[in-house]
């Protein structure tokens, strides 16, 4: 007979369950709002540079993805609500204090700004359209004319998109693994490297690719040193955060968490892009899809381990 000793009655495993309220919809969201923020800042970005000709696909091609990745979101984060028939009454008022509130206008206006920078490109795609309205006529006159000051709000809006889906997170002060000041940069991070991965692998053009790249390389470097000092937080903490870091250092997220994000999502990849910058052959579709799956991965395990971290008093 083994003989167990309880020093609280607020934490005794198998007799006091944690409570696990957020599934799969809401990784989903916070994966698909990163890529589309990624997507649309550089899209944004190299359209403020004058660098559409050299970067068409991160300017016009990779952002048909951000409209559908965008709804796919919003379903799944619809699917999450537990009250599905109110959702309209977020739109009734704005909470500044509120990330949720933060979010759900950034997605009011990020949503169809996406669909405007879609539209524009229409006639590139099907090369034989032909506007038959004259308010059409006026709408595309208008975007090439003021291009450059609608890609300074999309950058605007994409940061704030991408910081949220940590923010989110973060604000949940009764989750010590959430409740630091790393998530809100390190989810913007992770999520500009998801798109800058899409673009790399939609890309036909080298030169694009090896920009891409660059820049990849860069943002998987910030995101694991943001890592390395979220854990090095966690350890300097109180001991509620020093059991949340424990769970990616030998406890049940251990393997997960480093084989999945450290190893396959972050280093492996970076080290293809590197023997792809030195002259290598590299199919660029491994590391875009280790990079997506990493991402994809990071945000499950966060959400996961976060609700199993709480405080006891």
């Amino acid at each position: 007979m083994n003989e167990e000793l309880f020093v609280s009655g607020r934490n005794i495993p198998n007799i006091d369950p944690y409570l696990n309220i957020w599934h799969w919809q809401i990784p989903i969201y916070l994966f698909l709002g990163g890529l589309a923020a990624g997507i649309l800042f550089f899209a944004g970005l190299f359209t403020i540079l004058g660098k559409e000709k050299e970067m068409q696909t991160t300017v016009k091609w990779a952002t048909f993805i951000v409209p559908g990745a965008l709804v796919l979101g919003l379903i799944a984060l619809f699917l999450d609500l537990k009250h599905q028939l109110y959702f309209w009454r977020l739109y009734t008022t704005i909470r500044f204090e509120s990330p949720m509130s933060w979010g759900a206008w950034t997605l009011m206006f990020i949503t169809p700004l996406s669909l405007v920078w879609v539209a524009a490109y229409m006639k590139d795609v099907i090369p034989g359209w032909r506007w038959k309205m004259k308010i059409l006529d006026d709408f595309d006159a208008w975007i090439n004319e003021n291009r450059k000051p609608v890609a300074w709000v999309m950058i605007i809006f994409a940061v704030i998109l991408g910081i949220y889906t940590g923010i989110l997170l973060s604000a949940f002060n009764a989750r010590p693994l959430w409740n630091n000041s790393i998530l809100g940069p390190l989810f913007l991070v992770s999520g500009m490297s998801t798109g800058a991965a899409t673009i790399m692998w939609m890309s036909k053009s080298h030169y694009e690719r090896m920009v891409m790249g660059r820049i990849d390389l860069l943002l998987i470097a910030i995101e694991l040193f943001l890592i390395t000092h979220m854990i090095m937080g966690f350890l300097a903490g109180p001991s509620v955060q020093l059991e949340a870091a424990n769970l990616f250092l030998g406890g049940q997220f251990t393997v997960s968490f480093w084989v999945f994000v450290i190893v396959l999502g972050l280093v492996f990849p970076a080290l293809l892009e590197v023997l792809e910058l030195v002259g290598y052959k590299v199919p660029v579709a491994v590391p875009a899809f280790l990079i997506l799956l990493g991402g994809l991965v990071f945000r499950f395990i966060m959400v996961e381990a976060g609700q199993i971290t709480r405080y006891l008093y």
